[in-house]
């Protein structure tokens, strides 16, 4: 992996420039590192690959290249300088890819438990982009770099359902926005621990980086990106709650490290719930079930449901026998 991410800084040092984008820094993320403001303020980018740009000499301020690390001011401009997209190096491998919805924009797939999206250190194959390179070629967008053609945004490993694959840059750019601006529509199922309060809440609370484990996320006093979560009970068992998610935000980890939150962490996490479940489940029982999005080139809103897995299904009906 180590050898895949050094090849593919020499790529960006090396490759002709396609494209230069001049970004203003306003009052609102000035004092930021630059890695992080460019990814907030780039959501069609991810902050790995921002990270690759400047080491790359690819961001630059008043004409000099500047660390991941240098602090933005207000007013400043940065000019950011992205490479022409290349075919992404990595090994197709034939799935069989639950797709909900194919066109030449975009790809809908409802993505299985235990599926990594994409490749990362102890993923490097055997992952979703392995499967959609080989279903669709050269035609996935790269503006996500080498290692996340098509990918505009994620679900976890153990989380299972819907997501969309752009397959070129336009749509990309359209999905990429319409997540910033938090209008496309994503709902979740699961199942949580205990007996939750209200029949519908929200709970509100940046996301960051846990600051004693690294590998966790956590809601945080001062940093962390906005996220907000609203939930509404189904059903309630004896020590179990079914719920559906809506999300205004998109965090790494949100739904779980909200609800764990307020004391009702979803069945089946072990990293931000307990040890052991009663179910045996491997991982948290959580399903991103329905997506809907603007069609990047008609314009029309389309929405997609990816049934429950059986392994969900299942779930339920020993919940219902302990009624």
């Amino acid at each position: 992996m180590a050898d895949d991410v050094r090849t593919s800084r020499e790529q960006l040092r090396n490759k002709k420039m396609a494209e230069t984008k001049i970004i203003e820094i306003n009052e609102e993320y000035a004092g930021k590192r630059i890695d992080r403001a460019l990814a907030e303020l780039c959501p069609e980018f991810s902050r790995t690959y921002i990270q690759e740009l400047i080491d790359g000499g690819n961001v630059r301020i008043s004409g000099k290249a500047v660390k991941a690390s240098r602090k933005t001011e207000a007013g400043e401009t940065v000019s950011l300088e992205v490479p022409d997209a290349k075919t992404p190096d990595i090994v197709p491998q034939d799935m069989d890819l639950s797709i909900l919805y194919e066109d030449e924009d975009v790809l809908i797939v409802d993505k299985p438990k235990g599926l990594t999206v994409h490749p990362a250190p102890g993923h490097e194959d055997g992952t979703l982009v392995n499967g959609i390179v080989a279903h669709c070629g050269s035609d996935l967008s790269g503006i996500n770099g080498v290692l996340r053609p098509g990918i505009v945004h994620r679900i976890d490993k153990d989380t299972s359902g819907a997501l969309i694959i752009c397959k070129n840059d336009r749509a990309h750019r359209s999905i990429a926005e319409q997540l910033k601006e938090h209008s496309i529509t994503r709902r979740y199922r699961g199942v949580v621990i205990g007996n939750v309060p209200d029949d519908d809440g929200t709970i509100e609370g940046n996301i960051g980086r846990n600051p004693y484990d690294r590998k966790k996320m956590s809601i945080v006093k001062e940093g962390g990106k906005p996220a907000v979560t609203h939930y509404h009970v189904l059903k309630r068992y004896p020590g179990y709650t079914y719920c559906e998610f809506s999300l205004e935000t998109g965090r790494t980890h949100q739904i779980r490290v909200h609800m764990a939150s307020i004391g009702h962490p979803l069945a089946g996490d072990q990293v931000y719930g307990p040890q052991r479940c009663a179910f045996r489940l491997e991982g948290q029982a959580l399903h991103a079930m329905t997506i809907g999005f603007i069609h990047p080139s008609t314009g029309e809103y389309m929405s997609f449901t990816a049934p429950l897995p059986d392994y969900f299904t299942e779930l339920l009906e020993k919940l219902e026998h302990r009624n």
